[in-house]
């Protein structure tokens, strides 16, 4: 018999401190003979049984918890308690309750264990995968016998996946249905007829599996199993089980190599030749990890939960004892181990796809296709089946550099790589670090990294292999490198390699519709090299502690060179890399009407070109981030900078001073206005103040005109308007109503209660005592709110809470109850407050950022209406868990506020907001 239909506790130690099933048959006979018939006492014969399961789960519990067993002691331990109390619910069933003195052929019945717990991996709160195995039919005895056992084991608490079935069907069905077949191949013997067992056996492995068919469908199942699972090893939350690099990836390949050589384990796996004893020892150690943690999870969840969420990945990087390190945390060190660990996986999946390939070649079982193709460039390289390879005899220590062309010629032909070649790259990878020097080795990376052909996949093959890092080390302390926020999806390795498609998609024109304006500079910029090569190593130094902008920059300085990159190509680099989040940070964070903010913002970029190519990169790193991350918002905010800098650079902004433009406004103004009485034009012109005019266009001005002419004729003291704005996708609301101290405040708590997600924010006080606050704000989704109820309802919750209808506290403490604590609460966000008074000639400009909440930005605005601080404008972002709020602010005078005291008293005030509150802010 194979090793998995060997029974689970014969490598258990102390197995009567997990379940005495001697024990428990004496319990059950005692219990029985004190009532008959046993029908009268099966109320304390589930409690027998009870008792020993809870006894036997805690006690292995408590081996896993004292660190006495691991994930693989663990699961065997669980499926041998499950064996015994099977063992004794059978008995007890076929010869206490339904005893039959004779019974026929047709009555015998075998416990069969299929799936998981077939395999012996009965994780925590895995369901009991369970065959009743008959001989032909279903005898009215058998039923009354296998009922019994399944209400027992349903009493019991326990989820059961159970099959009745003949030999016949069993056989019948595996043929015709792939999964039915892998569960079948972990079958294991469990209780009764062990000769029926063996007569399945033998006639499944004659007559069910097709290895061919098997391995194809299997590996097809694979590949869509990942799509759906988000076909990538470093998603967010991955899932232990059924992530790409997970556990069903090992299971996958030993249904695989059960069906071609009648193994189940790594050691048999190294006797045929499939794997080296170092390949196994690897697998064991991915399946010992991975094991551990499925039953952590299960543990702390307290049910059957395999996906590894945030709050679990903290705990369980505790329990497992990580520790942190110089700008890495402990749970960010944990999780590089399982990213590893699913990439070993991977690693090891292509090593046995190898074996499959070298297996066709002995005889024609798998269909692979054949194709005349030329010859690639390289010596030492050659076609093998469609896809490049060593050529036969050679090896990569004849030529390390063909550790770089093998990829190199792959990309350039768009040829697949053979198994067997990657395999022999990953065994030979110290050959690498001698080619860090090599002028040829380096020409080809950067002839990769800024080819025409694809190269986002030929970095990630570079990476899988594991000839990226060891070429470039700063680049090798990346990989797996996971950032423990909302807002990056991917490990740091992952997310640049995905800037690098994105940018190679902007270049390449897929992206000209929704990035036009980053799709015309990149066809303009002279430095393309430094421009991959920026996008490249960008985030290089995450993770080695301080500013990994400044750390990037001396990193980029030392490879630049090497790589080939000249001088004013390599200080092109740097700059980018020391820059490269100065475009975002002023576009989302600072007030783009404001002329100091552009001025600032063009003295560090400083030419055409600089400003075209950190466009570029901004883009494309913040496309890279994750799905939903790029918004219409973000575009456009980039798009006005972009344009503002752009003309600030060649002249035209400052052609024309404030005076001026302000005087063009209004002239503007009044040609749209041309229908109105010249006194009425006149009286609303009058009513902006310089800065109104000059943060608005024509046509915003014009909207606001006739909004507020509405509203007098209306006689009506609030007007709000509602729009979709597409060029920024999102809702634009405007109110119009009478200056008071904490209108702002009063309409974010408004729109938050309505579910409106706010980005943007602009104040305009007018001249007779009004004021019109612009709001620009989406569903949370990146996606502007149109639905007319919704905008209605939105209208009118603003009303009711400028007229005071409104229960601030209350209809906070509902907005909190529908949000739920979340799993957020797992990350840490500190607090902080900075004061900048050098960032605007006209404002104090104050930025908050910590821990996102619903009515948090109510919350800071009415702390400094509190502080007698008027709000001029706000920016508002949000990056997943954490948000950064940056408020346009002055004094009730109209002034800077720089005394140092007052700002003090602002710090405090604001920090007090963002503090998490036990209920709900209070609310006047």
């Amino acid at each position: 018999m194979s090793r998995a239909a060997a029974e689970p506790g014969a490598r258990i130690p102390r197995r009567r401190a997990i379940v005495d099933r001697a024990a428990l048959n004496t319990a059950i006979a005692a219990a029985l003979a004190r009532a008959r018939p046993p029908s009268a006492c099966r109320g304390a014969l589930l409690a027998l049984f009870k008792e020993a399961l809870a006894r036997g789960d805690v006690e292995i519990r408590r081996r896993f918890e004292a660190g006495e067993a691991g994930g693989p002691a663990i699961v065997r331990a669980r499926s041998f308690l499950m064996d015994q109390i099977l063992r004794a619910a059978y008995d007890l069933a076929a010869d206490r309750v339904y005893p039959a003195a004779n019974p026929t052929v047709g009555e015998r019945i075998c416990l069969t264990a299929t799936g998981g717990y077939g395999r012996g991996e009965m994780a925590p709160h895995s369901d009991v995968d369970l065959l009743f195995l008959l001989p032909y039919k279903l005898t009215p005895r058998a039923e009354q016998v296998i009922e019994y056992v399944l209400y027992l084991l349903w009493d019991l608490g326990l989820g059961v996946g159970q099959a009745v079935r003949p030999v016949d069907e069993c056989v019948r069905l595996a043929r015709g249905d792939h999964t039915i077949c892998a569960a079948m191949l972990d079958a294991r013997y469990v209780w009764g007829e062990k000769a029926l067992f063996r007569e399945f056996r033998a006639r499944f492995a004659r007559q069910a599996v097709s290895a061919p068919g098997f391995v194809e469908a299997k590996l097809a199942e694979r590949g869509e199993r990942h799509r759906r699972m988000g076909d990538s090893r470093y998603v967010l939350e991955p899932n232990v089980k059924n992530g790409k690099g997970g556990l069903r990836d090992l299971h996958t390949m030993f249904w695989i190599a059960k069906a071609l050589y009648g193994v189940d384990d790594a050691q048999g796996l190294v006797r045929h030749g499939v794997l080296t004893d170092a390949e196994a020892a690897s697998f064991d150690r991915a399946r010992r990890f991975l094991l551990t943690v499925r039953c952590h999870l299960h543990y702390l969840a307290g049910r059957g939960e395999d996906r590894l969420t945030f709050d679990m990945q903290a705990e369980i990087g505790a329990r497992l004892g990580y520790c942190g390190r110089r700008g890495s945390r402990p749970v960010e060190r944990f999780m590089k181990h399982y990213y590893l660990t699913a990439k070993t996986v991977g690693d090891l999946t292509r090593i046995f796809c190898a074996a499959l390939e070298a297996e066709h070649a002995k005889r024609p079982r798998f269909a692979f296709s054949r194709r005349a193709l030329p010859r690639p460039a390289g010596e030492g390289l050659e076609i093998d089946a469609g896809r490049l390879a060593l050529a036969e005899g050679r090896s990569f220590a004849d030529r390390p550099v063909n550790l770089l062309r093998l990829f190199h010629a792959a990309q350039q032909s768009g040829l697949d790589i053979h198994p067997r070649a990657l395999r022999a790259a990953t065994i030979n990878l110290r050959l690498v670090d001698g080619l860090r020097g090599d002028a040829e080795a380096n020409r080809l990376f950067l002839d990769m990294l800024t080819s025409p052909n694809d190269p986002e996949t030929a970095l990630r093959r570079l990476n899988e292999a594991g000839v990226f890092g060891r070429f470039i080390p700063e680049f090798g302390r990346i990989v797996a490198q996971m950032q423990y926020d909302r807002y990056h999806v991917y490990t740091v390795d992952e997310h640049s390699i995905r800037a690098i498609g994105v940018l190679h998609g902007i270049e390449a024109g897929r992206f000209a519709e929704e990035m036009p304006v980053s799709t015309a500079a990149v066809g303009n910029i002279q430095s393309r090299r430094a421009l991959y090569a920026a996008v490249l190593l960008h985030d290089i130094a995450k993770g080695q502690g301080g500013d990994h902008s400044v750390l990037g920059e001396e990193i980029s300085r030392r490879i630049g060179p090497r790589l080939g990159l000249g001088g004013g190509e390599t200080e092109t680099v740097a700059w980018l890399v020391r820059h490269h989040l100065a475009m975002s940070a002023t576009a989302f964070h600072r007030d783009l009407a404001d002329p100091q903010t552009i001025a600032r913002f063009v003295e560090t970029v400083r030419s055409l070109e600089r400003l075209r190519l950190l466009l570029v990169l901004t883009v494309a790193d913040i496309r890279a981030v994750g799905p939903g991350v790029w918004t219409a918002w973000k575009a456009a905010l980039l798009r006005d900078l972009y344009h503002a800098a752009e003309e600030r650079l060649t002249g035209g902004f400052v052609a024309r001073g404030g005076a001026a433009r302000t005087a063009a406004a209004k002239e503007a103004l009044r040609a749209a206005l041309a229908g109105w009485p010249e006194a009425e034009i006149a009286a609303h012109l009058a009513r902006g103040y310089p800065g109104y005019w000059l943060s608005y266009a024509t046509e915003a001005h014009l909207r606001h005109a006739r909004l507020m002419q509405r509203a007098r004729e209306a006689g009506e003291a609030l007007a709000v308007d509602v729009r979709a704005d597409s060029y920024r996708g999102a809702t634009e609301i405007v109110v119009h109503a009478a200056d008071h101290p904490g209108l702002f405040a009063q309409i974010a708590g408004a729109l938050a209660v309505s579910g409106a997600n706010i980005v943007d924010a602009r104040i305009a006080t007018m001249t007779d005592g009004t004021a019109l606050d612009t709001f620009w704000v989406d569903d949370g989704k990146g996606c502007p709110i149109r639905r007319p109820e919704r905008l209605d309802r939105i209208s009118r919750t603003i009303g009711r809470w400028l007229a005071g209808e409104a229960a601030p506290r209350r209809d906070l403490v509902r907005l909190r109850r529908r949000a739920g604590a979340g799993r957020d609460r797992v990350f840490e966000v500190a607090p902080r407050v900075v004061v900048d008074n050098a960032a605007s000639r006209t404002h104090t400009v104050i930025e908050v950022s910590g821990r996102d909440r619903p009515g948090l930005l109510y919350a800071l605005t009415r702390a400094l209406t509190r502080q007698n601080v008027r709000i001029s404008g706000a920016q508002i972002a949000t990056y997943g868990e954490s948000v950064s709020d940056v408020f346009y602010v002055k004094d009730v005078f109209g002034l800077k506020i720089d005394k140092e005291a007052r700002l003090a008293r602002i710090r405090a005030a604001l920090t007090e907001a963002l503090a998490e509150p036990p209920g709900v802010e209070a609310a006047a």
